[in-house]
């Protein structure tokens, strides 16, 4: 949840903790793996829809009239060796819609150290991070739409892993007599610490039943015997995202279906581990084939050098602030159904951008 800290002068308060950078755990749940809202620099948390809406705001899921299945592949921070599988499906239900995801990082393969093998030669390991969300929303008025999402983390590599819980809740508002007024507002990634197990915590220690022997006496009494680690638990990156857009129809087909729209965005996130964010982001659609959108993620700091120390002013973050992204969508079959692809660039200091490529089909 937010946390509170006084400012310089102690005359105001202001929320997030960029002291607390760093501390708290499972930062891929920050990641949006989508190409769609990612493109929009995540500013879209009050009109997004669709299984995309899982990850910035849940209750837009509810605004689906039809299934939805996405496919995204992440190439994450370009030579780094990172990259991101998201799959999404989202089913309409009554008066909500159920939706399901599975998000799979890798890190590529590294090569395995030990205390006695310092420079490896004894194999590699892969880590695996995975999240699984699965979702219910549904609409309490034609205006008015909530959601909640339950989030199962896991983090693993050969011999340790940590597991977790969290909870997503958002609510959309829709207004405007063609309703192109949106507000929306989330909470995120709120659940109990986690911390790792496993055999890797695990070492190797002599006991002596005689306190005053030497180190290493031969002892008939000595034994070897395994003891286990302690591993400090985390918390997880709880953030509270609040957000606004507004769409302008140029034109309309017959007068009823809009040809051109313009849609802007803005959106504010309290970040309880590190800066908090302001985004805006920019959208042109033409009807429901084609569309391209930009956006800015600011923070604290954003466009100096990068840093490590948070209280230095500098950029606490690879990412350097400009999105932007583009979706093609092409009806087929009798039923309307549409098939789509979305491509999204987020810049990044140092490496090479985030490049998200995204599949979607509607039946």
């Amino acid at each position: 949840m937010m946390s509170l800290t006084v400012s310089y002068y102690c005359s105001e308060t202001k929320a997030g903790d960029p002291g607390r950078a760093g501390q708290a755990g499972a930062s891929e749940l920050l990641i949006d793996p989508w190409a769609g809202s990612s493109g929009f620099a995540d500013a879209n948390t009050a009109n997004v829809q669709g299984i995309e809406a899982q990850f910035l705001n849940v209750a837009g899921t509810a605004q689906l009239t039809h299934t939805e299945v996405i496919l995204a592949s992440t190439d994450y921070m370009v030579g780094s060796g990172i990259h991101i599988s998201e799959a999404g499906f989202c089913q309409p239900v009554g008066e909500g819609a159920i939706g399901f995801s599975i998000m799979s990082m890798s890190l590529g393969t590294i090569n395995m150290t030990t205390y006695d093998y310092p420079d490896g030669g004894i194999g590699y390991f892969t880590p695996q991070l995975i999240n699984i969300g699965a979702s219910y929303a549904r609409h309490f008025s034609d205006y008015i739409f909530g959601g909640v999402n339950i989030k199962l983390i896991d983090e693993a590599i050969s011999n340790v892993h940590a597991f977790g819980a969290a909870i997503d809740a958002g609510i959309q508002y829709v207004a405007g007599p063609d309703k192109n007024i949106h507000f929306g507002i989330a909470l995120k990634n709120v659940g109990p610490a986690m911390s790792y197990a496993g055999d890797g915590l695990t070492f190797q220690t002599q006991s002596n039943t005689n306190p005053l022997a030497p180190p290493n006496t031969t002892n008939p009494n000595a034994y070897t015997q395994s003891a286990q680690q302690g591993s400090q638990a985390f918390e997880l990156p709880s953030l509270v995202s609040i957000g606004a857009a507004y769409d302008f129809y140029l034109a309309k087909d017959s007068g009823t279906k809009s040809v051109h729209r313009i849609t802007v965005a803005v959106n504010f996130t309290s970040n309880s581990f590190t800066q908090d964010q302001e985004m805006l982001g920019l959208q042109y659609a033409y009807k429901s084939f084609f569309s391209v959108e930009a956006g800015y993620d600011y923070q604290n700091g954003i466009t100096g050098s990068l840093s490590t120390n948070p209280t230095d002013g500098g950029r606490l973050t690879a990412f350097t602030g400009f999105c932007a992204g583009a979706t093609l969508q092409c009806p087929f079959g009798k039923k309307h159904s549409i098939v789509g692809i979305s491509y999204s660039y987020r810049a990044t200091n140092p490496y090479q951008g985030c490049n998200t490529l995204g599949l979607k089909l509607d039946l």
